[in-house]
């Protein structure tokens, strides 16, 4: 079945946005798995490595992590569990006194190796779609919010 143009113009966004999101994180998720790890154990060694999210390079708390994520985390990731895993495969040291989990040198490594996966994932994301529109695709959005934040 094909849909016009104008069929799609009256498409509510929001679904639209939410199957977008909702397929977008399976596929980046399903091709991280391929290679190991997981979206949320990444996102910890971001935020503890001094050579990318982490400010000052000191050790955080599970707690302090999980606020720093709170705008993207799922209500599945369980950073706790994530945490332990890392611990366990010697990618982060936990602090037993305050509870701070810190980068390792085999975490760091793992991190940069872990962002290398990236931009193919990106490329198979964007396969079929020029940069142009997909700028415009963004703007779109960007506007949307706009006009529904009041």
């Amino acid at each position: 079945m094909t849909v016009t143009d104008a069929e799609l113009a009256g498409q509510p966004a929001a679904y639209w946005t939410g199957v977008a999101y909702e397929s977008l994180i399976a596929f980046t998720r399903a091709r991280q798995a391929e290679h190991g790890y997981t979206q949320p154990q990444f996102w910890l060694l971001r935020h503890l490595s001094p050579s990318d999210l982490s400010p000052d390079g000191q050790g955080r708390t599970v707690d302090e992590l999980r606020h720093e994520m709170r705008s993207y985390l799922r209500a599945e990731d369980d950073l706790a569990a994530e945490a332990e895993v890392l611990v366990d495969r010697g990618w982060l040291r936990l602090d037993g006194d305050d509870g701070r989990l810190w980068i390792t040198e085999a975490g760091e490594a793992a991190r940069v190796e872990l962002k290398g996966y990236a931009p193919e994932i990106r490329r198979q994301i964007h396969e079929g779609i020029d940069d142009a529109d997909y700028v415009v695709a963004l703007k779109v959005l960007q506007r949307l919010i706009g006009n529904t934040q009041g």
